[in-house]
């Protein structure tokens, strides 16, 4: 059962509009979704695969990733965390903890737009 559902998974992440950055517990990026390769194309895109994440970041935003690992890293219960806002974006950002069976496994960025939906209703064609 538990190999079946992979398809599935990968593909709600593929279909997110929104950046999806995938780290394991060394913080090396493991998967990003399309929209993320479209997005960090200017940092090099793909070719962040197998990367840090550190690497991305400034010290501050080092040492705030390794306190939220912590945390994770504390209780099963601590799964998800509010890092900032982005007004520029008007976008809500988060740290969400990735477990397999209770335990820690990764983590990755959720971000939620604030704006209305713009689309029209079942709009097919």
């Amino acid at each position: 059962m538990k190999e079946e559902i992979i398809p599935f998974m990968k593909s709600i992440v593929d279909q997110d509009r929104s950046a999806i950055v995938i780290c394991n517990l060394k913080h090396e990026i493991i998967y990003m979704n399309p929209a993320a390769v479209k997005n960090y194309e200017k940092w090099g895109g793909e070719k962040l695969l197998g990367q840090s994440l550190l690497k991305c970041h400034n010290e501050e935003s080092r040492e705030k990733i390794e306190q939220v690992l912590a945390w994770f890293a504390a209780s099963t219960e601590h799964n998800i965390i509010y890092t900032f806002y982005n007004e520029k974006k008007n976008k809500d950002v988060y740290m969400v903890a990735l477990r397999d069976e209770g335990e820690l496994i990764g983590y990755y960025e959720k971000h939620e737009y604030r704006d209305s939906e713009t689309m029209p209703l079942y709009d097919f064609w």
